[in-house]
């Protein structure tokens, strides 16, 4: 117990909120879960998500050998409230306000790694993760009793909801396991009742082809014309199902956000959509270096830009749209055309004139069937 808290005490210093112990004994049962979602088409999109990597991820003795116990770790960043949000502005995930977790996160456990032996007082053999590896950090936060998991598959800290950024350090050390938390969400079901896409398809279980952090990030094609008008103005990840949690209502927030490393960038938490439609990519590159946002690619966040103005329904997008449609990234042209014909079935006449304009003069087949789709209620009246 004294090593422990020696451990813990060094995580902390290292500007860990959280620190749990778990054995290094595989999660059978999420082992079998997330084959089980695998099977019923859950994790679709994902091609790395294979069930030889579930395999990998939940057994920590085949990524370290000599494993013997996990150190949990977590990191709150909560911070700073939103920017207000404005006519053509969207929304962007809470944890892509500042710099990129992986990197921040990274340097704090090699810190803590670094300084293992010392404390220890022998050598030790480590191997850590942060959410990139085949490890599953959710199951290790569950068994240590870090937090518990939530109904939308999320972990939840009693004291910081589920605002945590988590990190394993599988070790050869022998250190007593922690007990889980017996709190649960009880009868809650706010977070599946207030997902727009329906994505919590039961109690613990997402189908990713609907999550709308899938489809704004992960996914590189078209979204789901079915989809398109339940992202909102959501242009990079979701935080619905979070803001709804009523434990995230009194989270409090940890030394690690509170001292900035989580800083708001000033514009990412609610983004200009026109200005995003009119990044290059060497301006793109600079604004997002060292920012989750770039996993979704300039032409992945102007597809979403031109979703979100779609559903903002102000007219002075309509404008942009048009340059949008002109554009030379199908992908983009596609999306802008649908915005357009949103604004197209409210009446305006500028959007269906530069629809029709674009039928005569688009060669990709797939716009052009955007392009038709989003004339086709007009039909009748022109």
């Amino acid at each position: 117990m004294e090593l422990k808290e020696r451990i813990r005490k060094l995580a902390l210093a290292k500007g860990f909120d959280l620190v749990r112990f778990t054995s290094a004994e595989s999660f059978a049962e999420d082992e079998s879960s997330s084959i089980k979602r695998i099977r019923d088409g859950h994790m679709d999109g994902y091609s790395w998500y294979t069930e030889a990597r579930v395999r990998k991820m939940n057994r920590p003795m085949d990524l370290l050998e000599g494993a013997k116990s996990v150190i949990s770790l977590a990191v709150s960043y909560l911070g700073e409230n939103p920017e207000k949000t404005r006519l053509n502005y969207g929304r962007t995930a809470r944890y892509a306000w500042g710099e990129d977790y992986h990197i921040t996160i990274k340097t704090k456990i090699k810190e803590f790694t670094n300084s293992l032996e010392e404390v220890v007082g022998a050598n030790v053999r480590t191997r850590a993760f942060v959410d990139d590896g085949p490890m599953n950090d959710r199951a290790a936060a569950r068994r240590s009793g870090l937090g518990w998991v939530g109904k939308n598959t999320n972990v939840i800290s009693p004291r910081f909801g589920s605002w945590i950024l988590l990190g394993q350090v599988v070790t050869d050390l022998h250190l007593e396991p922690d007990t889980p938390l017996k709190k649960t969400c009880g009868s809650c079901v706010r977070c599946i009742d207030d997902c727009p896409t329906g994505a919590i398809v039961a109690p613990y279980v997402i189908d990713n082809t609907k999550c709308i952090s899938y489809l704004t990030i992960e996914l590189k094609g078209s979204i789901p014309i079915d989809l398109r008008p339940l992202v909102g103005d959501w242009v990079f990840g979701c935080d619905i199902c979070q803001d709804v949690c009523p434990v995230n209502r009194k989270a409090e927030s940890g030394e690690t956000a509170l001292s900035g490393d989580f800083k708001q960038r000033p514009g990412f938490a609610t983004p200009d959509l026109v200005a995003l439609l009119e990044l290059d990519q060497k301006t793109f590159s600079r604004i997002y270096k060292n920012s989750p946002v770039k996993r979704a690619k300039r032409i992945g966040l102007q597809r979403n830009a031109c979703v979100a103005l779609g559903n903002n329904g102000d007219s002075s997008a309509i404008q942009p749209l048009i340059k949008a449609l002109e554009g030379s990234e199908s992908l983009v042209r596609a999306h802008a055309a649908w915005a357009l014909g949103k604004f197209a079935e409210s009446g305006e006449c500028k959007a269906v004139k530069a629809l029709q304009s674009a039928l005569d003069k688009e060669n990709d087949d797939d716009v052009l069937q955007e392009i038709q789709l989003a004339l086709s209620p007009l039909e009748t009246t022109w």
